[in-house]
Parts: structure tokens; sequence; C-alpha cells
């Protein structure tokens, strides 16, 4: 079923919209109802049954196959693990590293892809911390004047969770692929809302928390076949080392494919609701599913700027932008509008930023309407004139 649906329709596949407007996408999403049945019948099967039942390990497959499709990867390079932060670790802590290789870094990441890499200190890495002129906007320019002759690697987030600002992949990708630099990208921020394509990425994670509007603690990790070996596995068990008839052996032969990283049982459950939530955006389509976003945060913009707004996101006219619209009234506390959004049945997101601030994030889905954006509008009119 494609949006824009009626009412009706789009009640019945996101029912937080019948009690509150949920432009949190940014943060936690609330989840459709299709992933949550697809969660819940799983479960009500596991308490009748054995919960490793026939079916389970062909829904992983179709989840591999399905996760793949979503990043133009094959399913060989897909291990569904999540937080995003684990796969991170995976990345950093499996790669040989040698004394005075350097890992360029933004210190103003979200810090589940700082603190992995900020970790090889230890190890002799060298973090070379990449300078923007705005606060999460990095641009190929940016890149290229932190890179060195010991560059080893460049982990960057595919969207900045603050400002909204997102990377162009397909041109920093093959800057460093030329030059012969593995290439890690967090995709948390765009994965479900903007194409992530892969192909000249090495690694990349993402939890199903967001824009991908799945479940907690379930994600994707995609390794490019070609860095198997560059990257070994550091969380090892029975599943992603052959043990046949579960028997220990003296020799350690990891599985093939992205299962190699795999160590033990999956987070079943919410592989289940993961794959229905990817199938459902799959339906809308990508390039929809971001047409649709950037025309509801646009809205927001419009009319935020009309109540005397000032934005510390991409303006509309940037190409570059996302669903996120981080924003505050100079006349206004952004916690007391935050409170007020709350009071009001609005999800939105208060953040600080390092050097700027507090201030209100709104990251509205391809399934908010122009109406819900009037409301919070509305709202948020009648806030400022009682606080000003």
């Amino acid at each position: 079923m494609r949006m824009p649906c009626g009412e009706a329709d789009r009640l019945d596949l996101f029912p937080v919209a019948r009690k509150r407007i949920f432009l949190g996408h940014a943060g936690v999403t609330a989840l459709p109802a299709r992933s949550a049945e697809a969660m819940k019948n799983y479960i009500d099967s596991g308490s009748v049954d054995q919960q490793e039942f026939d079916g389970v390990l062909k829904e992983v497959s179709l989840a591999r196959r399905d996760a793949a499709a979503l990043i133009g990867a094959d399913a060989g390079e897909i291990a569904l693990l999540g937080p995003t932060s684990l796969g991170i670790s995976l990345f950093a802590n499996g790669i040989q590293w040698n004394k005075g290789d350097e890992v360029v870094v933004y210190a103003d990441d979200y810090p589940a892809n700082v603190y992995p890499w900020l970790n090889l200190q230890d190890r002799g890495v060298v973090i070379k911390w990449l300078k923007t002129e705005v606060l999460g906007k990095i641009t190929l320019e940016d890149v290229e004047s932190a890179l060195t002759p010991s560059t080893r690697l460049v982990a960057l987030a595919s969207c900045h969770f603050q400002t909204g600002w997102r990377i162009d992949i397909t041109s920093i990708g093959n800057l460093l692929q030329s030059r012969g630099i593995l290439f890690s990208l967090d995709a948390i921020q765009t994965l479900g809302a903007f194409p992530t394509p892969v192909e000249h990425v090495d690694f990349l994670s993402a939890d199903a928390h967001k824009w991908l509007l799945g479940p907690l603690a379930a994600g994707i990790v995609f390794v490019a076949r070609s860095r198997f070996e560059e990257c070994r596995p550091t969380l090892l068990g029975s599943w992603n080392i052959k043990s046949p008839d579960f028997l220990a052996q003296t020799v350690i032969q990891f599985e093939e494919g992205g299962r190699r990283y795999e160590p033990g049982v999956l987070n079943v459950a919410g592989i289940y609701g993961m794959r229905a939530s990817i199938n459902l955006l799959a339906e809308q389509g990508i390039e929809n599913i971001s047409t649709l976003i950037l025309a509801r945060r646009d809205l927001l913009e419009s009319g935020l700027e009309q109540l005397g707004f000032e934005f510390l996101s991409p303006r509309n006219h940037e190409p570059m932008r996302s669903g996120i619209l981080t924003a505050r009234h100079p006349a206004c506390d952004p916690a007391m509008l935050y409170a007020e959004l709350q009071r009001n049945s609005v999800s939105a997101s208060y953040r600080r930023t390092r050097d700027h601030g507090f201030w209100l994030r709104f990251s509205p889905h391809f399934y908010n309407t122009e109406e819900e954006i009037d409301c919070v509008l509305n709202v948020l009119s009648e806030a400022v004139k009682s606080f000003i």
C-alpha cells in the first residue's frame, strides 16, 4: 500500500498517529503496526513452542536479502546485528592496525561513531580530527584536506544527527577508493529515509530504530566481501565459526558471508520486526519517501521561519538537507517550547550542541501529513505568543 493513502489506512499502518503527532524519527521511532505484529506473532509462537522453530532460519535469510537490497549490497555481505555501535566496534577492532595509521573522525559526530575509533589510540593509531566550517556540514573538500599518506580509514556518518546535513556518499567514497583508503559509514540517520548506496563503502552499520521504522537493537551491518580478510571477526562463538554437530574444533574457520560477524543467537524478534519495516518502506520506494520527508520538513521550516525561529539545519534550498530540522526561537526557552509540545502530544527532541546551546529537533517521516505540520505550527505559534 503506497502513501499517501486514506486517513483510516494511515492510522491503521501507524497507530501512533492516533494519539500524537510523531516528529521524532531521528531519535527512537514508534513502530508501524505491521512491524509490531510481526514481532508479536513470533513471540506468541515462541510461547507455545520452541523459539527457534522451522521458519526462523528462513526469515533470517530473507531479512539478509531485503536488507542487502535496501543498500545495493549482496546478501552475503550482511550481518544482522544492532545497535549501530556494535557494528562500528567490529570494524574498529577487527582491522589489523599498524602503528602510525591515521583514522579521520569527526569530533562532533554522534558518540557511537567516535569512541570506537578513539579507543584505537592504545594500539598506536593516530586520530585525525576532521575540520568543518559549519557544524555537521562535511564536504568532499573537507575530507580531502584531512587525508595524508598515513590515512588508513575515514569514519563518517551519512547524516549529522544534530543539524541534518547529509554527506555525498558516492563522491567521498570514490575519492577514498581511488586512494586505497577504507570508508566506514554510520548510516542510521539516512537508512530508510534516503538512498544510502554502498558501492564505494567498505563498512556500514545502522540500527533499525530511527528512519528504518524498526525495533531497538536490530540492525544492518555491511562488510564488503573484498574486506572480509582485512576485518577479522572479533566476537567469536558457535554461530560464526564452523562447529559441526556443535563440536568445537581446534582450528578457527569462519562461516561464509556476513554471518562470520554474528557470534551467536540473533535478536530474532527484532529481525522479524525490522524485516516488516524494510518491506513497508520498499513498497513506498525510497525516492518517494525522500520526497515526502523533505516536503514535510520544508513546510515546517517555512512555518517556523514566519514565527521568527532560527535554524541550525540547512535551509530548504540546500540539496544535502535531510529530514532533520533543528530550530529555536530567540525569545523563548527551548525547554519551555519542548514541554508545550509534549503537553499537546507532539513528539520532537530536545538537544544540546557543543557550542550553540539547546535546540528543538524535528524529524518527520513520509507518513506525517500536512495537517499534522499545521497543527504543530499552531501549537508553537500560541506558545511563542504566551512566552514573549
